[in-house]
């Protein structure tokens, strides 16, 4: 009867012993990345002359520039990758909560925006991240100011930045 229990306990192990590093690989897996955002092209327009700005809340120079503006829709978990824009990025939150973050924050703080809220990038190179964190749809209404012909963003290489929040 020993020896029976013993096999028993013997299979036993050998089973759990192949099952360990099966489920570490399973944990280890990569997981899907997340989803980009859904772009909707609204306008793009070129302002061929320059024009100096001064009002009591903007003080700018343009010169001759697209303006290019684009609706987003981010399901939950959607992210705009780390990217940046060659001229400023003016955006309105119309739903939800967005979640900004950039690259030269070394503590890589959170500053979001609910419905309502505006949020000014500078552009010029500036690397940042969007991202929707919440189990809710967000939809943003952005405006470029770029360079004639230029493309509105250009993806960047993840900064490492931000690796205590998962990315």
């Amino acid at each position: 009867m020993r020896s029976s229990i013993a096999k028993r306990l013997l299979i036993a192990a050998a089973i759990a012993a192949l099952a360990i590093p099966a489920g570490v690989a399973v944990a280890t897996q990569p997981q899907d990345p997340p989803p980009p955002p859904t772009l909707t092209p609204i306008g793009r327009g070129t302002f061929s002359e320059r024009v100096k700005v001064k009002a009591p809340n903007i003080k700018a120079k343009i010169k001759p520039s697209d303006f290019v503006v684009i609706g987003l829709h981010f399901a939950p978990g959607a992210t705009t990758g780390w990217h940046s824009h060659p001229g400023p990025a003016l955006g309105v939150v119309q739903e939800g909560t967005f979640t900004l973050y950039n690259a030269s924050d070394p503590k890589c703080r959170p500053h979001r925006y609910g419905p309502g809220q505006a949020f000014v990038d500078r552009g010029g190179g500036n690397v940042h991240i969007g991202r929707n964190e919440t189990d809710q749809p967000v939809r943003l209404v952005v405006t470029f100011v770029i360079l004639v012909g230029a493309a509105p963003t250009t993806s960047a290489p993840n900064p490492g930045t931000c690796k205590d929040k998962g990315f």
